[in-house]
Formats: structure tokens, sequence, C-alpha cells
């Protein structure tokens, strides 16, 4: 399958509103990248595909990204160095085993959907939003096998 048809349409316009909506209550930032395959580490490739979307820029080093390699069936949850820095080691286990209860049933959209609101709601403790903030990373989904 391919990365562009792995959500219809309507499923991505409402990842991209539930990005917004997760970034109203943190100064994070959050990104879904979804690529055909993956051939090696997921964790090794989300971090390629963090690095190529500029991820690690953000004034804060508060950027996640939710990786999705559709092909391979595999995903991964990064965050970046002011996010790891912050929070207690198997932050984002809870957000993981959510996503994968949701894939294993085929509900992709909806697996994605409750991770960015998830991340989103645990990032707010951590990096509240403030007047100031500032957009600093795209809402929308990035989409191929990003170099």
């Amino acid at each position: 399958m391919k990365a562009k048809d792995f959500l219809s349409r309507q499923q991505q316009e409402r990842l991209v509103s539930a990005i917004k909506e997760a970034e109203k209550n943190t100064s994070g930032e959050i990104r879904v990248h979804i690529d055909d395959t993956c051939s090696g580490d997921p964790i090794e490739r989300a971090g390629q595909v963090f690095r190529f979307l500029h991820m690690d820029r953000t004034a804060l080093r508060n950027g996640v990204l939710i990786y999705v390699a559709c092909g391979s069936k595999v995903f991964a949850i990064i965050g970046d160095k002011g996010i790891n820095e912050a929070v207690p080691e198997g932050f984002w286990n809870e957000v993981k085993e959510n996503m994968a209860g949701h894939f294993r049933k085929g509900e992709f959209a909806e697996g994605l959907e409750e991770a960015v609101l998830a991340v989103g709601s645990k990032l707010k403790s951590y990096f509240p939003y403030r007047e100031d903030d500032v957009n600093e990373q795209p809402d929308d989904i990035s989409f191929g096998n990003q170099r």
C-alpha cells in the first residue's frame, strides 16, 4: 500500500484537525509522517525523518513525530531533546499501546487521531501553551520515504 493511500482524504482532514486541536494546549509541535515501507529499525527511521522535517529546530526542542510505515506495519513515536530530558522513561508507552490496539483492529485513522490528542495532552503538563506561541511546524501530514 502506498503511504498517500493509507488514509482517505476525510481521514487525513480529521487527523490534521486533531493535530491543530492538540497543539492548542501545548507549545509542543506534533507531526505525523507516513512512509510506504521501513527496511530497518522504525525508531532510527523516525529519527531520520525527524531531522529531514527539521523538527529538531524548534525553539524549545519539543517536537514529537508519530511515524508509520504502512507497508511494513511498524510505527514509532519520538520526541526531541527538550521533551526527552523532561519526561520519565517509557513516557510514550501508553500512547504506543493504544495505537497498536487500534491498528490490530484495522482502525488506523482512529489510532492516529487518538495518539495525536494523547500526545498533546501529555505535552501540556511539560510544555503548556504560551500566549506568544508560534506554530513552528506545519500541521499537515507528510508522506513518502523522505531522507
